[in-house]
């Protein structure tokens, strides 16, 4: 999509470390419940561990979108002589 402002795909990448730590605390809780009661005891942690990463998931992309916005309002690649005003 030619109006996107940041892809998925950029992302995803800034995210792959975040998912792994997700992941990591995830299989923490569930193997350290005990038997029987691995719902009980692993679900709290695993809720936890999710709002964590949505919450920094969320403030990554818009840091992206923050960064991406001042990269191309000050892009020392554009040609100074054109603005916008005058087209």
């Amino acid at each position: 999509m030619d109006d996107e402002r940041i892809s998925a795909e950029e992302l995803e990448a800034l995210l792959q470390a975040d998912v792994k730590a997700l992941a990591a605390r995830m299989a923490k809780a569930i193997n350290g419940a005990t038997a029987g009661r691995i719902i009980d005891e692993s679900e709290e942690p695993v809720r936890d561990a999710h709002a964590e990463f949505r919450q920094h998931a969320y403030q990554k992309a818009l840091d992206l979108l923050q960064d991406k916005a001042l990269e191309e309002a000050f892009s020392p690649s554009q040609d100074p002589t054109r603005t916008e005003v005058g087209q």
